[in-house]
């Protein structure tokens, strides 16, 4: 029984991930079944709900709430989320003035209208929502809480990279730096979520980086085009520079914009990880002298 259950006779969270993993597959299978069955595709709407469903059930068997990943229903609740829109418009907006300023990029009017605003908007909020609950939620939780958080951390930000190995966009070396970037940003989320624990934090940083670097701006998003209030035109600049169709996360500045936030939060993530942690009581205490 030991190899199931741990030394407080509860189930290993190796085996909570594996249970994870067999129930979203359980939900996911049927799903894809029934949308070749019928011809309809399945939507990253629904995949949201898919995960959301999935991190429900888990926890309900955990008998512990959703609040415990999501956080309170209350005013800390906004503030995260404020924190993180903030968070991702800067992480996007910063590498666009260096570009614009630099003489790189120019802008002229998108094409956009109310309708496509909104169905755009709703799609980068089911991405967000979708991919925090899968890579922040649930089994980022149990791994941090079996390996500690740098090795949870560095799980994630490989599962994350390959996921998002396929993407359009990624030839040459804007195919390195979008690995770095992905893999870099997966960590940066996870210390959105360490910071406030609450998966809004993350769910904001991740759409509003998304939105402002595709809905406003006009890059591509992860190598994926879409309708835009500004369109970015590139003015003969290489494409490390500008990270070409790929999206500012592809690029140099976008990089070093990944980079500082990321520390910037790990700064901060310290003093809370310490207390939920017991590994990193030693750093404290190191840190602290």
């Amino acid at each position: 029984m030991k190899f199931f259950l741990n030394s407080q006779n509860q189930l290993r969270n190796v085996w909570w991930i594996a249970i994870f993993f067999l129930v979203l597959a359980s939900l996911t299978f049927p799903l894809i079944l029934l949308s070749q069955q019928y011809a309809f595709e399945v939507t990253i709407t629904q995949q949201a709900l898919v995960v959301i469903a999935v991190t429900w059930i888990l926890q309900a068997m955990r008998k512990k709430p959703m609040s415990e990943l999501f956080g309170k229903l209350n005013l800390d609740l906004l503030k995260n989320m404020l924190l993180g829109f903030v968070a991702g418009a800067i992480l996007m907006l910063v590498p666009a003035i260096i570009l614009t300023l630099s003489g790189s990029v120019h802008w002229q009017q998108g094409n956009m209208d109310m309708s496509s605003l909104l169905k755009i908007s709703a799609g980068f909020i089911s991405v967000a929502i979708a991919e925090e609950f899968l890579f922040r939620g649930f089994i980022f939780q149990r791994l941090r809480k079996s390996t500690g958080l740098w090795v949870a951390q560095l799980i994630i930000a490989g599962y994350f990279l390959l996921t998002h190995i396929g993407n359009p966009g990624m030839t040459g070396n804007i195919k390195i730096l979008a690995y770095i970037n992905i893999f870099t940003a997966s960590i940066m989320f996870g210390f959105a979520y360490v910071r406030t624990n609450s998966l809004i934090t993350p769910i904001a940083f991740h759409f509003m980086s998304n939105w402002v670097q595709g809905t406003l701006l006009g890059f591509g998003v992860s190598g994926n085009e879409q309708a835009s209030l500004l369109k970015a035109v590139f003015n003969n600049a290489p494409e490390w520079l500008t990270g070409g169709n790929f999206g500012l996360e592809a690029s140099v500045p976008g990089l070093i914009s990944v980079f500082i936030i990321t520390f910037i939060l790990y700064r901060w993530r310290f003093y809370i990880s310490v207390i939920v942690d017991n590994s990193y009581k030693t750093k404290k205490q190191l840190y602290t002298k």
